[in-house]
């Protein structure tokens, strides 16, 4: 199966010799800024959600039926076949990851994410563009069920009860209920294990290897296989920043609880503090 991470330095190559759409996950200012040459742009609160969403049910970034995502990658130009690489302007810890996920449980394998997103790429050398790149639809992508492992709020309740490993990847002052900046309040899932999203990259926003990360997640899980672990945000999207180290790292992929700390918080379940 394909490496979930791109170097950087390997990109103008693979994009001389295979069919690559670039995607940009970036905030729509971003990319309309700078971008990577060639890119097309996804965003995330339009594509990769539903759209106006009710928190209570689903969280702030729910995921969208299967019929919108077919038309999203439709007119980005991907197909079956496409080979994808995708990057934001938060080294690839916010929507890219979402979109990797995204793509992967629509049954798409040949998806990599840019390791140190658009800051790294511009590193090495790639190319840069402010022009907008208007993608050549391909035929509508069929797909009909998300076929990677999610959670809802009453399984992730059942999990809690039961002593089931949930990681909770938000920063740790937001995870001991210290400070709440985005949700309704602050605390988190009764049984909760913080490992902070953050601590799976280097000062330079690189991945660590899949050996430290291995070490790393297998020391936090114990015995429990990571196929079994759930593991959540705010709203389901650095989440999948996790997902995609454990699946670097050569681990099963956890399950993703997309409602996340933002359904959680606003549905009278109980809630855990340090304070």
């Amino acid at each position: 199966m394909m490496q979930p991470i791109l170097h950087p330095k390997d990109l103008s190559a693979l994009v001389k010799t295979a069919e690559v759409v670039i995607v940009d996950a970036g905030d729509s200012i971003s990319y309309a800024t700078q971008h990577l040459k060639g890119a097309v742009h996804v965003d995330l609160n339009t594509d990769l959600a539903a759209v106006a969403p009710d928190a209570a049910k689903g969280g702030r970034h729910p995921l969208p039926d299967t019929a919108h995502f077919s038309k999203v990658l439709s007119r980005l130009g991907i197909k079956p076949e496409s080979h994808v690489v995708v990057y934001d302007n938060k080294r690839g810890a916010n929507a890219a990851a979402r979109f990797w996920w995204m793509l992967r449980a629509a049954g798409h394998d040949k998806v990599q994410v840019i390791n140190g997103g658009l800051e790294a790429a511009v590193k090495a050398g790639f190319p840069l563009s402010d022009l907008a790149e208007i993608p050549s639809p391909s035929p509508y992508y069929i797909f009909n069920n998300w076929l990677l492992p999610s959670m809802t709020i009453d399984d992730v309740e059942a999990a809690s009860q039961s002593g089931k490993v949930i990681i909770d990847v938000r920063d740790s002052k937001r995870f001991k209920g210290e400070t709440e900046t985005i949700d309704l309040i602050a605390g988190h899932i009764p049984g909760a294990i913080n490992i902070p999203y953050i601590t799976s990259l280097d000062v330079d926003g690189l991945f660590l290897s899949p050996e430290t990360l291995k070490d790393k997640f297998i020391s936090a899980l114990g015995s429990a296989p990571s196929s079994e672990a759930i593991v959540h945000c705010g709203s389901g999207v650095t989440a999948c920043h996790t997902i995609l180290a454990m699946h670097y790292a050569g681990l099963p992929l956890p399950k993703l609880y997309v409602g996340s700390w933002s359904e959680w918080s606003r549905n009278n379940k109980t809630i855990a503090s340090e304070v």
